[in-house]
């Protein structure tokens, strides 16, 4: 049995655009947000700790990145599902009943408690589809709360349906904490996976081992 390196064609322009403009945005964001954040005295820290990380707790300049950038992710993120819808893309990304058991497995792959690998559906295995289709509903709760943070009175429809506005706010806020906590998951998987997967990224090929008999 021999085997062979075989390119195939792993994400196209349309995911790899997204990925890479979303990267600068949602950091941007948390940075603008922490500004917004801290500006609020209930939670301000010592001026010598945020002269450490870069923060000023400025409420006005914090509102103006934040609101600007807000405004590109959600296009961003629109673009994003309207690719998903047309392309079809969405059955690679929509978890089955069966994906929640088998993460499992992966997790316990990629802590090395077993040397079974993952089985891979078509583009991912179990671990990444729920990994994706969960910051795609943490992304649009970070929008709808987004809106209905900075524009309370307009939509306090919105503001209603999603509890009140310090619900809204509540859910904003860990529905970061979960995207940056992913973020750093993610860059570690990357970084154990290799430099092919990277390169899968940018240039949307990817080689694999494929074996003849």
């Amino acid at each position: 049995m021999d085997s062979h390196v075989e390119v195939i064609e792993k994400h196209p322009l349309s995911i790899r655009w997204v990925h890479w403009v979303n990267f600068p945005l949602v950091c941007i964001m948390v940075w603008s947000g922490l500004c917004i954040y801290w500006a609020d005295a209930v939670y301000v820290l010592p001026r010598s700790w945020l002269n450490a990380i870069g923060l000023q707790s400025s409420l006005g300049k914090g509102l103006a990145w934040h609101w600007a950038f807000a405004v590109v992710f959600s296009i961003n993120g629109i673009l994003y599902l309207t690719f998903l819808f047309f392309s079809g893309h969405w059955r690679y990304v929509i978890p089955k009943k069966s994906d929640f058991r088998n993460a499992l497995l992966v997790a316990a792959h990629d802590l090395r408690l077993t040397k079974t690998a993952p089985l891979i559906d078509k583009k991912y295995n179990s671990a990444q589809k729920l990994a994706y289709f969960s910051v795609s509903i943490l992304g649009t709760l970070l929008i709808v709360t987004g809106f209905a943070i900075y524009k309370p009175t307009q939509l306090s429809w919105l503001i209603q349906l999603l509890g009140g506005y310090g619900s809204a706010r509540f859910i904003h806020f860990y529905s970061t904490v979960a995207i940056v906590l992913f973020f750093f998951v993610h860059i570690a998987q990357v970084a154990r996976a290799g430099w092919n997967q990277f390169r899968a990224m940018i240039t949307g090929l990817e080689k694999v081992d494929s074996e003849n008999t």
